[in-house]
């Protein structure tokens, strides 16, 4: 893994694209190694095409599952990169472009991943927007809270509502949250709110289903470096990118995805529901 602990100063228009990142993110493409976690499984991520999203397609179809992503219209030439790796480990990779913040569409991309993968069995709930780049709470326009609350909470509600109606025992649902839940950033105040909306849900959600054998559960991300970082922050805070955690460090996309498939395996999750599990380079999750 990389030990990077500082960044060149730079700076993207979202949603950000992988290939003018510098350094560029570790997914696990040449790290990942699958020990048949997931066979014949199929799993839809949202947010698919990059970051965190392109590590957990990447690990996922190296444990033997088929994978839909869903993903910005803007973002091809990053999902199409992402289903080369699926491809690669012998799986199928359903490329999905969709703008979640619109209900019709986010309804759309499951069952039409369903319809293309012949079935459900994990969902996870990846997508999200933020934006770093504002001092204060009189600089949050109506328009930022509709983009980060439709991206992060209303498309989580309508993806999973619909997801629910093909998932059955053994599925598992798994929401990315985030440290912000637990160490929350003024800059990022209506973002950190979406998060530990996202841990309320995922407890609730797992009470409701639980009896279905649905198991529910958050990762909660610390400091990674993805697209989102030089898209939505200002370029001064690049250079320090995650320093502030315990380990010194900003953590790679390639270090989360093995919680995603700890949590999505029955193998190694089957008695896991409602449990946070933090990937924060040492910042604690309680």
């Amino acid at each position: 893994m990389s030990e990077t602990t500082t960044f060149p100063q730079q700076q993207q228009s979202p949603p950000g694209t992988t290939p003018e990142m510098d350094p560029q993110p570790d997914h696990g493409e040449s790290s990942y190694e699958g020990s048949d976690k997931l066979p014949g499984k199929r799993a839809l991520i949202t947010g698919g095409d990059s970051g965190i999203g392109r590590a957990v397609a990447i690990a996922f179809a190296r444990e033997g599952a088929d994978v839909a992503i869903a993903y910005l219209p803007d973002e091809q030439e990053d999902a199409e990169e992402t289903a080369s790796w699926v491809e690669r480990a012998g799986r199928t990779c359903v490329l999905l472009p969709v703008d979640l913040q619109d209900e019709d569409a986010a309804r759309g991309a499951v069952r039409t991943a369903v319809e293309r993968l012949g079935g459900l069995d994990i969902l996870v709930n990846n997508a999200g927007f933020q934006n770093g780049r504002r001092e204060s709470i009189a600089d949050v326009t109506t328009e930022d809270l509709d983009r980060t609350f439709k991206t992060n909470l209303y498309a989580l509600f309508w993806v999973t509502q619909t997801a629910l109606e093909h998932l059955e025992q053994g599925g598992a649902i798994i929401n990315n949250a985030s440290i912000q839940a637990y160490e929350p950033s003024p800059s990022l105040l209506d973002y950190a709110a979406t998060k530990a909306a996202i841990n309320n849900f995922t407890v609730n959600l797992a009470a409701q289903v639980g009896s279905r054998g649905i198991r529910v559960n958050p990762v909660a991300p610390g400091p990674i470096w993805t697209p989102l970082q030089p898209a939505t922050q200002p370029e001064e805070k690049i250079k320090s990118f995650g320093s502030d955690t315990p380990l010194g460090r900003a953590g790679q996309p390639a270090e989360v995805a093995p919680a995603f498939v700890f949590l999505a395996s029955e193998k190694t999750g089957g008695y896991v529901s409602a449990t946070v599990l933090g990937v924060t380079g040492g910042k604690p999750v309680f």
